[in-house]
């Protein structure tokens, strides 16, 4: 078999050789998580829609999607909002996720074989939306590594490596040194962009920065100049001559003293 492969410089996407070689999913289940994925982020179509755009029909798509749900490509989400609707959010991943835990029943609700109700997620006790430290850290995150689209991520792979890549933020790095960091050496074939982008934040983070020492001061020990270590001045030891005679020393003049305290104050003084 000859593969033939075209170099895409705009209009395509990257997708994992896992996901389409997964032998867990049908051809259908298969093209139709591909065709998610080239979808922007907040495209909004129901199963319905895609199967009226689709020739196999509304029974084909909806065994495709629970292919995917049941592998962790797809799942959806109950939200209630702050008005207190609820409505529906479908997420699509690019690796497989580890299913949900399921929530427990409270005691003495056992042994009834009703149904578990979903869980809903109330954004008013519980918050979904990342802070915004998480936001900036994987804008950033997106931003460096955009020029190499075999990295290629997810938003919840992104908000994972967030903290890492806060920590390197916080330590003074640019986005320069970052994309230094990541993006060279990348391995052939790389499975998990995830994965390496992750071990690289982590065995290459930087040391952090140490503080600025405190500015130190001290006073001469006669005419209380400012001196860079205690002890006295050079002119007061007679090794050289005062400059500026503003202080509260012996060799300031009372007529210095007021012009200096006037110059404090705003009021200039006549010479």
């Amino acid at each position: 078999m000859q593969i033939h492969r075209s170099a895409h410089t705009r209009a395509f996407t990257v997708l994992p050789n896992g996901l389409l070689q997964d032998r867990r999913l049908s051809y259908t289940a298969r093209g139709l998580l591909a065709d998610l994925l080239s979808r922007p982020d907040g495209w909004r179509e129901d199963g319905r829609q895609m199967a009226d755009s689709s020739p196999q029909g509304r029974g084909a798509v909806r065994r495709a999607l629970k292919e995917l749900k049941d592998a962790g490509y797809y799942r959806v989400d109950t939200v209630r909002l702050a008005d207190g609707t609820v409505r529906s959010e479908a997420h699509v991943f690019d690796t497989p996720q580890p299913a949900p835990a399921a929530p427990r029943p409270d005691a003495g609700e056992g042994g009834t074989g009703g149904a578990v109700a979903p869980p809903v997620k109330d954004p008013g006790e519980e918050p979904t939306l990342p802070d915004e430290r998480t936001r900036a850290a994987v804008a950033t995150l997106f931003r460096v590594i955009r020029p190499e689209p075999r990295l290629r991520l997810g938003e919840a792979e992104a908000q994972a490596l967030a903290p890492l890549v806060t920590q390197w933020l916080e330590r003074g790095s640019t986005e320069a040194e970052l994309a230094n960091a990541l993006i060279p050496g990348l391995p052939q074939p790389m499975h998990s962009p995830a994965a390496i982008l992750r071990d690289r934040l982590r065995r290459k983070l930087p040391p952090e920065r140490p503080e600025a020492p405190p500015a130190s001061y001290a006073e001469c020990g006669r005419c209380h100049d400012p001196v860079p270590q205690p002890g006295i001045c050079r002119a007061c030891a007679g090794l050289g001559t005062r400059t500026v005679a503003v202080g509260s020393g012996a060799r300031a003049t009372p007529g210095g003293v007021a012009r200096a305290r006037a110059a404090l104050r705003g009021r200039p003084q006549p010479i």
